[in-house]
């Protein structure tokens, strides 16, 4: 019955589909009809698919105007059901392309009126045999392009009606001539043959020779003009409109476009331009967003305006700019300019021309002088444009660094590339999957969003690199599934399944690791009612109803090894699963990581520890070292620049601070905007004896040892008597100590059976020289 309701749906969508693609041309929804299509059964319901495939084939040819897909989609059709006549119509529009080669058979051997008698006999008859076997066949291809031109009538397809008259014109003159050369080449052979041979057959069939020759380039000529029209040149303004996104940038460029036609025309009109326009351009935008397509656009339209001669692009980077020794970079960066003469120099990255901390043998500095003189000297000032791009921070140090260079790229000239949108993202996926012969689901649509979200950290973003990897992937994934007798749409469809991220299934998942420490009651039951509320704020966002600000930052207290940056990793990792966080990664740092020893390179050090947390949880232990008495200390720094990063990256980031109880509040209260951000304090309590002696248990069960009963005697006695202060490094390190004794002391054993008896029990002699060295060593 299900099966039943299931088929009026299909039947119930076909007529729905015909209607829109009889009102609009094509189907707006093509993935949901070709869903429907993969959901069929090809051998059971042959004449439903055929009929669904025809029409997906004719939308697609009204919408795309392409055909290799369609064309398929076509094949197939006709294939399932061969009385499919709107298929077969649909098919016969593509046959014409399949005429391209009619005339191959009508090549002849040469004609010379100097050959001997002989030869030309054997010439004659060859020409006989080819206007026979040519005539022989030729009225089937016009009949062939008559039910072509029959075909097009009926779909009001007035162009490919106009090509089919064409070539049945140049057909029949073909087919006229080849006749006429027959007929003379037929005299030609008699004369040669009889008593008295006259030049005039010959004469006759040169005649009508050119003429087939000159008709035959007319019919390869209305090929050619096909391929030409379809892959004319766009003009590069119209090649930019035809751009996803990048409105802004749009606009910016049709400015400018528009501000150089009008200098033209003033030129023209004899007015004097003492101030050239500069054409030295600075593109700024993250990976992928399209500032090398924008750089080679902007070339095309200086030379179609004739302001530079050329449109090539040189593009160059650090590496072919800067040499190893003296001399060598001026000359890199004159060959660079002398290419780029007459057209453009790129220079993408620009500013990695200067390192930081630059050294007398790194010659970027004079990579950029040499630059700007070859710029603005006589020799090749005005000859060429340069186009810088990089990263909008970095670029905007770099010519904020370099006065000389910046003066020759005026502000006006900058243009800011902004990232892509989620809905701009997926349209150039459904544009690289349209060009692959590839049509998306709205699932997969869904699922690419879904990665999308988690590649957008931070800066390194690639925004359509990202999308142009992921549409590879998918197909690559689905490649690599494939097997045979599988249905057409297998070849086409890109699924939910294509774009989902292989995900390595860990042993543990991080709830269960949290269950399975030992101790902490209270943070574990914390943690459990963190995650509980945020899990509940994400259901109400996706269902549109208002959410309680999520406050994620924490402050974690306690003494050494109580198991604070374990909880921090665990909670990471549970922060991702429940979709926070789009990494989940743990990045542990101290203030060693922050603190630089001179002004300006705390806050860059600060900011770069923060983007590699980005998207998971920074994790600064002793934070209250920060804090520092020292007149010039540089920690106060790194406190105002992370306020600021936290803010700036909201629910990107989630940073824990970990320390003593006491330290850490003087950390809190040395800045409002800090304390203001840390809502969240776990207090990690010094470990029990008897949970020292479970972890000390677990750790050593985690590599097959058993403790002896005397050895737990032992340590039970023992952990009563020493100050450990809940330190659970202490367990760990007892151990490791122990298991070495353990090695040492099986070592001594001569018996070698008494040894491998032995070697998974860990005595009360090993805990005894663990303790008495570790003691020595405290």
């Amino acid at each position: 019955m299900d099966k039943q309701r299931q088929h009026q749906s299909i039947i119930e969508k076909w007529q729905i589909w015909e209607k829109e693609l009889s009102q609009n041309k094509y189907i707006n929804n093509e993935a949901e009809l070709l869903s429907t299509i993969k959901s069929l059964d090809e051998n059971v319901d042959h004449k439903l698919v055929s009929e669904l495939l025809t029409i997906a084939s004719l939308s697609r040819m009204n919408k795309l105007k392409q055909d290799s897909l369609s064309l398929a989609w076509l094949k197939k059709s006709h294939q399932l059901n061969p009385n499919n006549e709107r298929a077969s119509e649909l098919l016969a529009q593509f046959e014409w392309k399949k005429k391209v080669g009619v005339f191959e058979g009508l090549t002849f051997p040469p004609l010379r009126e100097t050959d001997n008698r002989q030869a030309k006999k054997k010439t004659s008859e060859q020409f006989l045999l080819i206007c026979q076997q040519f005539l022989d066949h030729a009225d089937v291809e016009r009949d062939q392009l008559q039910k072509g031109k029959e075909s097009a009538r009926k779909r009001n397809d007035l162009s490919l009606q106009q090509v089919h008259e064409k070539m049945i014109l140049l057909l029949e003159e073909v087919i006229e001539e080849t006749a006429l050369l027959l007929k003379a080449s037929e005299e030609y052979d008699q004369s040669i043959a009889g008593v008295f041979y006259t030049s005039t057959y010959y004469s006759d069939m040169k005649k009508h020779l050119d003429r087939i020759d000159a008709l035959k380039k007319e019919w390869a000529q209305l090929f050619l003009d096909e391929k030409e029209e379809t892959e004319l040149d766009l003009n590069p303004l119209e090649e930019l409109e035809n751009m996803i996104g990048l409105e802004h940038v749009k606009k910016r460029v049709n400015d400018y476009y528009r501000f150089l036609t009008y200098q033209k025309e003033r030129k023209n009109l004899g007015f004097q331009v003492k101030d050239e326009m500069s054409l030295n351009m600075v593109l700024t935008g993250n990976p992928g967003t399209g500032k090398t397509t924008i750089a080679r656009l902007l070339a095309k339209i200086y030379h179609k305006l004739g302001v530079l001669p050329r449109e090539e692009v040189v593009e160059a980077d650090r590496s072919q700019l800067v040499g190893a020794f003296v001399g060598q970079t001026e000359e890199n960066v004159r060959l660079m300019v002398e290419k780029a003469l007459g057209g453009v120099l790129f220079i993408d990255e620009a500013y990695s021309l200067k390192r930081e901390g630059q050294t007398g043998n790194d010659y970027g500095q004079t990579a950029i002088d040499t630059l700007v003189s070859l710029m603005t000297g006589p020799e090749y000032s005005g000859k060429f444009a340069v186009i810088l791009a990089g990263y909008p921070d970095e670029m905007r140090q770099f010519l904020d660094a370099n006065p000389g260079l910046r003066s020759r790229f005026p502000h006006s000239n900058h243009i800011q590339l902004p990232n892509y949108s989620n809905a701009e993202l997926i349209q150039i996926a459904e544009k690289l999957a349209t060009d692959n012969d590839y049509v998306m689901t709205e699932d997969a649509k869904q699922e690419l969003e879904k990665r999308l979200e988690k590649e957008r950290v931070d800066d390194t973003f690639g925004n359509a690199r990202t999308v142009h990897d992921l549409i590879l992937d998918a197909i690559f994934k689905k490649g690599a599934q494939f097997s045979k007798e599988k249905p057409i749409l297998t070849y086409t469809l890109l699924d939910k399944e294509d774009f989902e991220e292989d995900v390595q299934e860990k042993a543990l998942n991080p709830r269960e690791q949290l269950e399975q420490l030992i101790g902490l009651e209270s943070i574990k039951s914390e943690v459990n009612i963190l995650i509980s509320f945020v899990k509940i704020q994400q259901i109400r966002r996706e269902k549109g109803l208002p959410v309680v600000p999520i406050q994620l930052h924490s402050v974690f207290t306690g003494n050494p090894g109580t198991g604070k940056t374990t909880v921090a990793k665990i909670y990471a990792e549970l922060l991702k699963e429940c979709g926070m966080l789009k990494r989940g990664h743990l990045v542990v740092t101290s203030r060693a990581d922050f603190v630089a020893g001179y002004v300006g390179q705390t806050a860059i050090k600060t900011k770069k520890m923060i983007r590699e947390a980005l998207g998971g949880v920074l994790f600064i232990d002793e934070a209250y070292s920060l804090l520092s008495a020292t007149q010039g200390d540089f920690g106060k720094e790194v406190v105002n620049t992370l306020v600021d990063e936290m803010t700036k990256h909201n629910e990107n980031l989630v940073v824990i601070l970990a320390g003593y109880p006491k330290e850490m509040n003087e950390l809190l209260m040395s800045n409002p905007g800090l304390k203001s951000r840390f809502k969240k304090f776990f207090q990690f309590n010094d470990y029990s004896n008897e949970e020292l002696l479970q972890i000390i248990m677990n750790y050593a069960t985690l590599y097959q040892y058993k403790l002896t009963s005397e050895a737990l005697t032992f340590l039970k006695e023992s952990l009563a008597k020493l100050t450990i202060n809940g330190n659970g490094r202490f367990a760990t390190n007892v151990t490791d100590e122990a298991i070495q004794f353990q090695a040492t002391r099986l070592m001594r054993e001569e018996n070698e059976v008494n040894r491998l008896e032995k070697v998974n029990y860990l005595e009360k002699a090993d805990f005894e020289a663990a303790i008495f060295r570790i003691g020595k060593g405290e």
